[in-house]
């Protein structure tokens, strides 16, 4: 057979396969993916490029939260609170964070301008939302983090228009020493109809999980849902959204833990053939009806 003439890859196809290895690197675990993926391409030039694209889109999708200089708090990296490629809004604190996407850190932060920010009405929603959301973030994810967005109609100056919040909550546990990390993504959208005195939320729930001890088992779990509420108070109606967004995350976490529960008994077992192609079970108490047994045994003389 002639030998398979091997073409080498153009620098375009190395950096889409560059980028596919870094948006696909499991949570809190670019960095590991990124040092080999350098060492890989052996061009700095090329992974900077791969890197540079890939890096922030990874930072939003995950949700990463950063620390601000001088403990001023923390920054998720969302697209909500994306100003441009390198600034995100921190609407709690009134500050734009500014980011090294590659490091993953936080390098400065400035006051957000009044353009940047939604007006006193939308503010006054905003804010009791995100103090119901603290609370239930607090006693739901020992080490999650939230945040309250304006997403549409931040101009919005009293009652009579439409405008929308976006809850985010993100949750990490990393223990790589432990050879496992996990994270938690909520993302709530909420319509604020002045008109019909309706709330509307709409939630993209997102669970992924990676352990890699002597193998490589990863998880990575979607679920949706939606409710509705009456519009009400500011903080009647934080305290209804938080209300709703607690009963669906607690029931759809309480589904992920019976059906993993449930693994050994259902999806594990159906893994394996219950019986062969023949549908018969194997006569391991009389293997002598095989011919190939037959063969073996009068071959080895066993029996006489």
């Amino acid at each position: 057979m002639a030998d398979i003439e091997e073409t080498e890859l153009s620098d375009k196809q190395k950096n889409e396969i560059a980028k596919w290895f870094l948006l696909n690197s499991p949570v809190g675990e670019i960095q590991y993916v990124a040092k080999d993926v350098k060492a890989i391409l052996n061009d700095d030039a090329l992974y900077n490029e791969a890197a540079s694209e890939a890096f922030p889109l990874y930072n939003k999708s995950h949700m990463i939260c950063l620390g601000m200089p001088g403990r001023a708090g923390d920054v998720l990296i969302t697209s909500f609170g994306e100003l441009n490629e390198k600034e995100y809004l921190e609407p709690r604190t009134a500050q734009v964070a500014k980011i090294d996407h590659i490091k993953q850190v936080c390098t400065g932060a400035r006051p957000a301008l009044d353009e940047e920010l939604p007006s006193a009405y939308i503010e006054e929603f905003r804010c009791a939302v995100d103090m119901e959301i603290l609370k239930y973030v607090g006693e739901a994810y020992p080490k999650g983090i939230c945040s309250v967005y304006c997403t549409n109609g931040k101009d919005v100056e009293g009652p009579g228009s439409d405008f929308e919040l976006a809850v985010v909550i993100s949750a990490t546990r990393l223990s790589p020493q432990n050879f496992c990390n996990g994270s938690w993504r909520s993302v709530w959208n909420i319509e604020f109809r002045d008109e019909e005195q309706l709330l509307e939320l709409k939630g993209k729930l997102q669970v992924g999980a990676h352990y890699f001890e002597e193998g490589n088992v990863q998880l990575d779990a979607k679920h949706e849902c939606k409710d509705s509420s009456i519009f009400q108070s500011p903080d009647d109606c934080a305290i209804t959204i938080a209300s709703i967004i607690r009963h669906h995350e607690t029931e759809y976490l309480a589904s992920l833990q019976d059906s993993y529960s449930n693994l050994p008994d259902t999806t594990f077992k159906d893994l394996r053939r219950k019986l062969p192609v023949t549908r018969t079970l194997f006569p391991w108490h009389n293997t002598l009806q095989f011919s190939l047994t037959k063969d073996i045994t009068k071959e080895l003389g066993i029996g006489k």
